[in-house]
């Protein structure tokens, strides 16, 4: 059965007030029917037929409850009370709930709007002398024995005594002064009236004893119950002898409603948020310090995700079963990267959700770098960091999550499963947005964010601490992570982040001047620090609109757009190092590629930041050697590279182990070392270190060993030795190393929170084939009673009554209605104007789909004429 918000009578004559939800939506216009599909896109999921089950949809359960979750505190409250208010209620009594009898003046000027909020959203509907809450709003919001009411109050006067006597309601409205009737409605109906007559109501709590005052009062605000013995005391008699307490259950009874209202004057909440909270900044920074720092800070950011694939070039961690990233390996990768675990959780799926890296695959499954991060490390920076930063927000994978447990109790690791959540990307949007609306350059306090976010959607069920829920906590991971990937600079927004967000930019300022200091500046010790925006009356003055992206070619674009504010500030690659006498080469700045790959191999990174420091040894320099480098190239490559001649000492360390470099041999015998000067094997076989190795002598210039090839020369080279692997054949094996990448891989994709926000071209084809649906549902026609619009049933006739009424059809001109089945089964009412009969098919126009559409005879159940007026 049908409710009546669903219900769909007789369409009511012009200008009376609407029957039902579906007449309501009927007196919309277009405009007002895109936004309603627009703020709840599940109602076009899929385009209803018609406007009746649009508003049958719009009551459902799954749909009400998305929809209240999205509304801002204040709009909520406004539901809460017209849940508590009569059926239907009147503008003034709503405003009375709201407001109190004082009238309070800001509540007085915000409740407009989120009354129309209500209503563009279709969860209030009817004129202002008829407010109705769709009634699976009031299902949920309404007290009941069941949940308590949000605003604390409990059940009306006639709702609490539905089971009690006569006999007793009489000795009730006996107690409170009343006139006695033998009517208990009426007797309810005088009691509910004493009750909310603001003038008799106090003169009855004057003559109350202290002690039952202090009773209401504790039950005042919530929750109204309370529980009683068999044998009240006698204060409370006295408030339940008067109806004041109403006894619900043995041992329980509950505040009246009209009483508790009567007591709060009037208001149905203890405190109501008319107003948004404003942002605290906290503190204002020079937009071009501000620019500067966040260039640093992205420049770090590439630099560390570099780092991260560099150092899982040869195949990263193993996949652990459950999948996932280890503890163990989690902290070696915080180790590597000289961060803390939370942090290089961050960059791991930070390159995860960018499609950089991704599992192998393989039965030894392991992560590596996929055949995308190649692509990505000839962009230009601005253009990689750009790719970073809109996938972080549009990414559902929150890295703050890891290391917490799952509802199972589970460990919840990088990379692993269950760190989706389908508001992250709306949260990120939004707390930038909030940023963007502060004065230039300004940060705000993080506190302050979060309260906003909590007035824009009150988080759901109790919260010990503020902020603990989880729209707070991605608030404040938000505000860290945007400091650690460069879009804001000192907790301010940066031109490139607001570039990202694709808002307009700020008034211009001399961001070049900062453009030499960004490579000093960056360090990976930073600290830390969208829901469509709110109405324009409740948002700070100065706050720009933010809406969330809107297709893949506008976030390119705006992505492009902040690739081209960031190039600027970033340093440009440097082609030479400063050589030092401390076997040390300095990098002012980022590298030129083959200069950064060359470098990485020879000498090892001693300290990172704006200037990088690599440590030439012996293992760096035996290193370059087995990569196929000889002592000459070395040589020739760091005085081409240096700025600063090269030092004595490192010519001397190349010369020295380049000499040394092969003058041992190892093979596969099992495994065997070779060497002309028998002296240097007997110096092996005496030293203590090599018993693990099992060696013997083969001959004068031979040892045998039971280690395999690789042992035994990672053996060696622990003992201060320089060996080298050679081939079959005799020949130094070059050893370089092996770039492992996965198969080709596509980069996760977000977890959508509900169906997607339809563009204006959906949303234009949903309204005309909604509309197009409803004339042809609501257009009389003549048929029998059977078969009239609203019992189900389409029309039916004969195979000849169909044949000759459409060939009159088509020489008329004139519209029929008609009973179609198409192949799946689906039955459906049309009204088609037919243009032509021929070969068991009808080509018409219809009038449903707003389209010329053929349809086989064979398929029309039936076809009435349209009555006269709709002709």
């Amino acid at each position: 059965m049908r409710t009546e918000e669903q219900r769909d009578p007789d369409p009511a004559p012009a200008g009376t007030p609407p029957r039902s939800l579906a007449e309501a939506l009927r007196t919309r216009d277009d405009t007002s029917l895109s936004a309603l599909l627009r703020i709840r896109p599940d109602l076009i999921t899929p385009v209803p037929t018609d406007l009746t089950q649009l508003a049958t949809r719009a009551a459902t359960r799954a749909s009400v409850v998305r929809a209240l979750e999205r509304l801002d505190r204040f709009a909520l409250q406004t539901a809460e009370a017209l849940a508590v208010a009569s059926d239907p209620a009147t503008y003034d009594e709503l405003m009375g709930l709201m407001a109190g009898d004082d009238r309070d003046p800001a509540v007085t000027a915000a409740f407009p709007h989120a009354l129309a909020t209500l209503r563009e959203q279709a969860l209030v509907w009817g004129t202002d002398d008829r407010l109705r809450l769709v009634r699976t709003a009031r299902e949920l919001l309404a007290p009941a024995a069941q949940h308590p009411s949000p605003t604390g109050l409990g059940p009306t006067v006639a709702e609490a005594t539905a089971g009690m006597s006569p006999g007793r309601i009489q000795e009730i409205v006996a107690a409170c002064g009343l006139p006695t009737t033998h009517d208990p409605v009426s007797a309810v109906a005088s009691l509910t009236a004493l009750f909310t007559d603001r003038k008799r109501m106090p003169a009855l709590l004057d003559t109350a004893p202290a002690e039952s005052l202090e009773v209401l009062s504790r039950l005042v605000w919530g929750p109204p119950y309370g529980q009683v013995t068999a044998d009240p005391a006698r204060h409370l008699r006295w408030l339940i002898d008067r109806a004041l307490l109403l006894p619900t259950a043995p041992g329980t009874v509950v505040l009246p409603r009209e009483v508790a209202l009567g007591l709060r004057a009037g208001r149905a909440h203890r405190e109501t948020d008319p107003v948004a909270p404003a942002l605290e900044p906290a503190r204002t920074h020079r937009p071009q310090m501000v620019d500067t720092t966040a260039a640093g800070q992205a420049y770090t950011a590439l630099a560390t995700v570099e780092e991260l694939l560099k150092d899982w070039h040869e195949g990263g961690p193993s996949v652990m079963r459950a999948g996932g990233l280890s503890v163990r390996d989690l902290k070696r990768t915080a180790a590597a990267l000289d961060v803390v675990e939370p942090v290089a959780a961050f960059w791991v799926e930070l390159s995860y959700a960018a499609g950089l890296l991704a599992s192998d695959g393989e039965a030894d499954e392991r992560y590596a770098a996929t055949p995308g991060y190649d692509q990505w490390t000839e962009l230009p920076a601005g253009e990689r960091w750009a790719l970073l930063a809109s996938a972080w927000l549009a990414a559902t994978r929150t890295a703050g999550l890891v290391g917490g447990r799952d509802a199972k109790d589970r460990t919840l690791s990088a990379l692993g499963p269950g760190l989706d959540r389908s508001a992250a990307p709306e949260v990120r949007h939004r707390v930038l947005a909030l940023l963007a609306g502060l004065p230039e350059g300004s940060a705000a306090v993080p506190d302050s964010v979060i309260a906003r976010l909590h007035w824009e959607r009150p988080p759901r069920g109790p919260r010990t601490t503020a902020g603990d829920d989880l729209r707070g906590r991605l608030a404040r991971w938000t505000l860290s992570e945007a400091e650690l990937l460069g879009v804001t600079g000192r907790g301010a927004l940066s031109a490139q982040g607001r570039a990202l967000l694709g808002l307009p930019p700020a008034p211009a300022h001399d961001t070049a001047s900062g453009s030499g200091s960004v490579g000093a500046s960056a360090g990976r010790g930073a600290g830390a620090g969208a829901r469509l925006p709110v109405h324009r009356h409740h948002r700070a003055a100065a706050e720009p609109a933010a809406p969330l992206p809107r297709t893949p070619a506008e976030q390119a674009a705006a992505a492009e757009q902040a690739a081209r504010i960031l190039g600027p500030l970033l340093p440009e690659p440097l082609d030479h190092v400063l050589l030092q006498a401390d076997l040390t080469a300095v990098a002012p700045g980022p590298l030129q590629r083959p200069l950064a790959d060359t470098l990485g191999v020879l000498a090892d990174v001693e300290s990172k930041g704006g200037a990088t420091v690599y440590r030439f040894t012996p293992g760096s320099v035996r290193r370059a050697l087995d990569a196929g480098r000889s002592a000459s190239d070395l040589h020739a490559f760091l005085a081409a590279h240096s700025r600063t001649p090269v030092p004595q000492p490192l010519s001397y360390l190349i010369d020295d182990v380049a000499r040394r470099h092969g003058h041992l041999r190892i093979g596969a015998a099992s495994a065997y070392v070779r060497c002309d000067d028998d002296a240097l094997l007997n110096e092996i076989l005496a030293d203590k270190r090599s018993q693990g190795l099992r060696l013997r002598r083969l001959a004068p210039t031979v040892l045998a060993a039971q280690a395999d090839p690789a042992a035994l020369l990672e053996g060696l080279r622990s003992m201060g030795f320089a060996p080298a692997a050679e081939s079959a054949e005799g020949d130094v094996l070059i050893t370089r190393a092996h770039a492992h990448r996965t198969p080709p891989r596509s980069a996760p994709a977000p977890v959508p929170d509900g169906p997607p926000v339809p563009d204006a071209t959906l949303l234009g084809a949903a309204v005309r084939a909604i509309r197009a649906g409803d004339l042809a549902s609501t257009t009389p026609r003549k048929a029998p009673q059977a078969d009239l619009p609203g019992t189900g049933a389409l029309p039916r006739t004969s195979s000849a009554e169909t044949l000759a009424t459409m060939q009159a059809a088509v020489m008329t001109g004139e519209a029929v209605w008609i009973g179609y089945v198409n192949a799946e089964g689906a039955a459906s009412q049309r009204v088609i104007a037919p243009i032509r009969v021929e070969g068991g098919f009808v080509t018409a126009y219809d009038h449903t789909a707003d389209e010329v559409r053929t349809y086989p005879l064979h398929r029309v159940t039936g076809v009435a004429e349209l009555a006269d007026d709709q002709r």
